[in-house]
Formats: structure tokens, sequence, C-alpha cells
């Protein structure tokens, strides 16, 4: 078998880390005798139709998202969509997730169109929210990452969340929600890297490009042993944390 991931803007939006999803992808199939290309897909570069199995959008600054909304502003942004709603699974974090909802509406600036594949509007805080972070997804289970955003980004009423946040922040520090998802597409602001530290989300998004090509059943199971360390250490780094901001807290009321 034969997969081929997409990587969005790879050159400009890729921060926090984010490069540890793709590393995570082409090994963990390359771990079960899956061939994979990566395609760097760039500004201007255009985005043939069939030619992914699974995209990854990481994030970016300002600037660079500008740059993004005005190349997916037209067909390219058309066949993203239609390839989203054909079954390619893509996984989008930060900036990337910001523009696949309606819009952006950055410090200062014109609002940035999104895609609108997400039912999401994102708008940029005075607050940076910063921190690890730890989520309970229902199909996923435990997950954790790294934040660090000021935008705020609140779900419509069709919109499905990834999951809960239990530490940390998420989508928008009030409601308690973490990224969204759309059929096989979700999008997030765990960095990190997510995929390392969360195995079971990685797999999914490679069993989902699979299926494109009529593949069925589990994946070989792996020797996750230092994925489940990693996953372990940021839910205490986590704790920590949040077990830090309590007593500062409290000796601020005081």
């Amino acid at each position: 078998m034969h997969l081929t991931i997409g990587w969005l803007y790879a050159r400009t939006m890729n921060i926090y880390g984010d490069r540890g999803n793709i590393v995570a992808l082409v090994e963990r199939c390359r771990r079960r005798g899956i061939a994979v290309d990566v395609l760097e897909i760039g500004v201007g570069d255009p985005l043939e139709p069939g030619r992914c199995d699974l995209f990854f959008w990481g994030g970016g600054q300002d600037r660079e998202q500008i740059a993004a909304a005005r190349d997916l502003a037209g067909p390219k942004g058309e066949t993203l969509r239609a390839e989203i709603e054909r079954g390619v699974p893509l996984l989008a974090v930060c900036g990337g997730y910001q523009l696949l909802g309606h819009f952006y509406r950055p410090h200062g600036g014109p609002e940035l169109p999104g895609l609108g594949l997400f039912d999401a509007r994102t708008i940029a805080g005075s607050r940076r929210m910063i921190g690890n972070i730890v989520v309970d997804s229902d199909e996923f289970g435990e997950l954790v990452g790294f934040e660090n955003h000021s935008g705020q980004t609140f779900l419509g009423l069709s919109a499905r969340p990834l999951g809960r946040v239990r530490i940390g922040w998420g989508n928008n520090g009030r409601d308690g929600s973490e990224g969204c998802r759309y059929r096989h597409a979700i999008g997030t602001y765990l960095h990190g890297p997510l995929l390392p530290k969360n195995p079971r989300l990685a797999d999914y998004l490679i069993a989902r490009a699979l299926e494109l090509h009529g593949w069925s059943g589990e994946l070989p199971p792996l020797d996750d042993t230092l994925a489940d360390r990693a996953h372990a250490e940021a839910v205490r780094r986590a704790e920590d944390q949040r077990r830090r901001f309590a007593w500062h807290r409290l000796l601020r009321l005081r």
C-alpha cells in the first residue's frame, strides 16, 4: 500500500513542533510496511484532486495566514473542500484550524475568510492562552498537547468539538470545548507536536487514508511504549501546571 500526505503550507505554517506530526505519520506507516510520500503544497502550488490521501496543515503567524487565505480563495480552496467531502482525512493545528472555519479576525486587520469547512468563527483576543492541555475525547480518549494562541474560536450549532478540556484553555477558554470535527477532518489547538504523544489519533488518520484505497480492518498494533511515556509525562506536567496556577491564584486572593 502507498499513501501520499499533502502538507499544506509546509514552509510557512510550521511552528511549535508541527513538523513532528508528519514525522509521526510517516514513521507509523513505515513500521507497518506502508510506503509514504510527503507532498509539500505551498502558496501558488496547485492542488490536484485525488492526489493526496491525507492532509496536514500546521500553525503560523497572521502574515502567513493572510497569504494562505488568499491562496485558498479560489479553485484551490474549492478542491480542498471537495477532497474532505470525498473522505480524505485532514489534521489542522492552530492557524490552519482557524482558516477552516468561516473566518479569522486578527488584531487591527481585515477579516480573513475561511473555507467554511467547520461551523466555527475565530476572533483574536487580548489574552494569550499558553500551556499544557489535556482533553477528553469520546473517540480518541485522553489527548495531550501544548497550546499557544490568542485566537478565540467559537463553534456554531452544527459543529462537533474534538473533545472537552480537562486542563487548559481549548477553543476559547470559556465554554470548555476544544477543536472541531467534520467528516474525517480534525481541527485543534494542540501543538507539541500532537501525534507522537497521541498514537490513537495518528492511527485514525492513517486508517481513514487507507480506506480510500479499499482497505478495511484494524491496523497492526505497534509498540507504543515511548509514546505512552511521553503522553503520561505531558499529563503530569499539565497537572503540575494546574496546581501552580491554583496556588498563585489563592495567594493573589489573600
